[in-house]
């Protein structure tokens, strides 16, 4: 394993980590009204879809983390990383749907970064 790229991964994934547990804690310990009037789409779902993806978020922010940190069960950092860019594509879609294009690019950001932790640690850099 190359100690620079390993480095790297794991700056990455932390960065995601810090990215999506704020971004789900911020859907599960608020209200769905709060959160629309920074967060439009939350108009189109459920109270309880919201939280839902919160859930998620942070999980998958503990995910990106604690497995490969303790050296138990290491296969779901990746398996995390690519839930959650699988959250990132569907939420580009819905500000696609919604005409937010201008709200793309971090989600694009996103799913890239998590993507790239996701195939290298699938691959050469698994653990």
């Amino acid at each position: 394993m190359e100690p620079r790229m390993n480095i790297a991964l794991w700056v990455v994934a932390a960065l995601l980590a810090v990215a999506f547990l704020m971004a789900g804690s911020m859907k599960v310990s608020r209200s769905k009204e709060k959160l629309a009037s920074s967060m439009g789409w939350v108009e189109d779902f459920s109270a309880g879809t919201v939280k839902f993806i919160g859930v998620m978020e942070i999980l998958g922010a503990v995910g990106l983390i604690l497995p490969a940190a303790t050296g138990i069960a290491t296969v779901l950092t990746p398996l995390a990383a690519t839930g959650l860019a699988v959250t990132m594509v569907l939420a580009a879609i819905v500000h696609v749907r919604r005409g937010e294009t201008s709200n793309i690019g971090v989600n694009i950001v996103l799913l890239l970064l998590a993507l790239f932790v996701a195939v290298m640690r699938f691959g050469p850099q698994s653990f």
